[in-house]
């Protein structure tokens, strides 16, 4: 199974080409979420490699990925809670714990322990440095409609060091969604300009009258310069 997850998946896992969906879920807190302390765990999916192919191997398969079942119950969503106690930080659990509410129309879906929201609520306060788990929760965000709320999670993993494609491409979409148009335009020439191949941030902004081409570096360096004032010297 792969460790990282492709941040292109991201993007295109959660839908953020194709604007909000459904309203906010209920509400999340420390307290309703659940205490962190768990009999197996929880460890860090970043750096805690040795208990992870366990897990992954006992509650993390296909079937449970692809939410087509569970591998120790009934329903995947028994597993994923699992995984998601012992790794509140797993990527591929967290969202395959979203696909699953989505895919369900439900905000705590069978065999899940808390609602959808407060297993990415949990990672948050697991790991407040994991840029992952940042981005993650801000396209959670974004789908429902707070796009404010997404933009504060993009924009502290931008201060963890995230400035790939597919970064600048949801934070622009976030920015486009907020109406701050300059933003948003700016972060669509960094997506593109770093190969981001999807046009959707393009097309809205071209919709909405707000898209210019960059600027090349060469029409930058060809611009007519002042003339230079002749500076005589004495004989």
């Amino acid at each position: 199974m792969k460790r990282r997850i492709s941040l292109l998946g991201w993007a295109v896992a959660f839908g953020l080409v194709i604007g909000s969906v459904t309203q906010a879920s209920a509400a999340v807190s420390d307290v309703a979420c659940g205490p962190l302390a768990n009999g197996y765990g929880p460890y860090d999916y970043r750096s805690d490699k040795k208990e992870l192919p366990v897990v992954e191997f006992h509650h993390l398969t296909a079937p449970v990925l692809n939410l087509v079942s569970g591998q120790t119950g009934v329903y995947p969503g028994g597993d994923l809670d699992y995984t998601l106690r012992a790794f509140p930080n797993h990527p591929a659990a967290l969202m395959a714990m979203i696909r699953y509410g989505e895919k369900t129309r439900s905000d705590r879906p069978k065999g899940a322990r808390y609602p959808v929201e407060c297993y990415l609520h949990r990672a948050w306060r697991f790991r407040e440095d994991d840029p992952m788990v940042r981005m993650i929760y801000a396209a959670y965000l974004a789908k429902h409609g707070r796009g404010k709320e997404a933009l504060a999670h993009l924009e502290d993993a931008r201060t963890m060091g995230e400035d790939g494609a597919n970064f600048n491409y949801n934070i622009g979409l976030v920015y486009f969604d907020l109406k701050d148009y300059e933003k948003s335009l700016f972060h669509a020439h960094q997506a593109y300009s770093k190969g981001f191949p999807l046009p959707g941030l393009r097309d809205k902004l071209k919709k909405a009258g707000k898209w210019t081409e960059p600027v090349k570096a060469e029409e930058v360096l060809n611009v007519d310069a002042p003339p230079v004032k002749e500076v005589k010297t004495g004989e």
